[in-house]
């Protein structure tokens, strides 16, 4: 996501080089890539968990051993994985996950979290701190600064009391469906919207194999924001990115809105392919 890219470019006037690995195929970026960018120079490697545009599932544990035999660290991006697969982020060894709860975990925006591995948050001096980002607040010391212990050095300030609320309704019903029910209704109604599309003859931009992506599914289009528009008013609540029209349906979706999609999406590839 741009976010990613623009906060280590913020910091390019301090010294650091910041260099990108692009994708080959613009729907993943093979391991093999990072293997050859990443080198002892260089200290931090970000990308995302799940890529936003076209729901590839990035190995993250297989880049973190990349990351460490050059000894830099691995920073990800779990906006968009979190919620909609089974993730285990100590058995990853990865050593900061960002995320937040505005997506697949249905919490509403204002709470976002960070994760940092133990040894790694130790040995951070974070340059944006805030008053709860010290061993002691409530001592209210304004000459000092005495990070908290581990991950809580990152911390600013207040947090967004009322925003958890509506978070905690999200997880509490992700946690009663469990995330592996969630992971097999996504492959499914995704899997339907990919089948139903190549039938059309439409051109995906996101994995084929359902085990490789989230249910995010995109289809090239020209004109993407007016098939979006079209698609809104005929009750098919979808979005757009560059050249793509997305679809991401969570697991309250149906089959059958899977269908009704599909037959709405139809006709707006008849017209892009006469035009």
């Amino acid at each position: 996501f741009p976010t990613d890219g623009h906060a280590f470019l913020a910091v390019a006037d301090r010294g650091a080089r910041v260099e990108f690995v692009r994708s080959p195929d613009r729907v993943r970026v093979p391991l093999e890539l990072f293997e050859r960018a990443v080198d002892e120079r260089t200290a931090a490697v970000c990308t995302g968990h799940v890529y936003f545009t076209t729901g590839w599932i990035q190995d993250v544990r297989a880049l973190a051993e990349i990351c460490h035999r050059k000894g830099a660290v691995l920073v990800i991006d779990a906006y968009q994985s979190i919620g909609a697969i089974p993730f285990d982020v100590n058995a990853s060894g990865i050593d900061y996950l960002v995320g937040g709860t505005l997506k697949w975990l249905m919490g509403g925006p204002g709470i976002a979290f960070l994760y940092a591995r133990g040894s790694v948050a130790e040995r951070a001096r974070p340059s944006a701190v805030g008053w709860w980002g010290v061993k002691e607040p409530f001592a209210f010391d304004v000459e000092h600064l005495d990070y908290g212990a581990g991950a809580r050095r990152f911390e600013y300030g207040t947090p967004a009391v009322a925003a958890i609320y509506a978070a905690r309704a999200g997880l509490e019903l992700l946690a009663e469906i469990g995330i592996e029910k969630v992971r097999e209704r996504h492959k499914l109604l995704s899997q339907r919207l990919v089948d139903g599309a190549l039938d059309q003859g439409w051109t995906i931009r996101c994995p084929r194999d359902a085990t490789e992506r989230t249910p995010i599914v995109t289809l090239e289009h020209p004109d993407p924001a007016s098939a979006v528009t079209a698609l809104r008013a005929a009750g098919v609540i979808c979005d757009n990115r560059p050249g793509l029209i997305r679809l991401s349906p969570h697991y309250f979706n149906t089959l059958e809105e899977m269908d009704r999609a599909l037959a709405l999406l139809e006709p707006l590839r008849v017209a892009h392919a006469l035009a």
